[in-house]
């Protein structure tokens, strides 16, 4: 009798892996990040990735990280997170679950929390001594909103897409 593959991936590193391959799709030439949010039936309600939004011109607008404001991509750059929640086929996140490659800012945490979704799953938590990751673990922490750094078995996933 055969017997089942036991190199599967668990369904963590399933969810995360279309939390990063959506982050593909990010034209940011420094950070590309994706986020993919997942229902209590394990079914995928929602995906997005850093980017601007719908109609503005990716070309016009700047990608700079650095100085006048304005002339960054900052006040215009919508994170993989609020995409995801946007981008939901419009049912109730309440419960729900978010899968994102780096820990969410300040300003994605209270779309988190507003949007009723109660636990982050993340991969990168590289601004963790930053005020707005603090600020986002204190929200969460007083909404019970669960955060969990994913130890993945796999490190590589690979597509063939031939």
């Amino acid at each position: 009798m055969t017997t089942k593959r036991t190199d599967y991936l668990s369904w963590d590193e399933y969810f995360m892996g279309v939390a990063v391959l959506s982050s593909l799709r990010s034209k940011d030439p420094n950070t590309q990040v994706g986020a993919c949010i997942v229902n209590q039936d394990k079914k995928i309600v929602g995906v997005g990735y850093n980017g601007f939004p719908i109609g503005c011109d990716d070309d016009s607008l700047p990608w700079d990280r650095e100085g006048d404001w304005l002339k960054t991509k900052y006040p215009y750059v919508c994170h993989a997170e609020l995409n995801a929640i946007l981008n939901s086929n419009g049912g109730n996140l309440k419960g729900c679950t978010l899968y994102v490659a780096l820990f969410p800012c300040n300003e994605c945490a209270k779309a988190i929390i507003q949007s009723g979704i109660k636990k982050v799953v993340y991969l990168s938590d590289k601004y963790k001594d930053s005020d707005n990751t603090i600020a986002s673990k204190r929200m969460f922490d007083e909404t019970g909103v669960k955060y969990e750094h994913l130890e993945c078995v796999h490190k590589n996933i690979t597509l063939n897409l031939q």
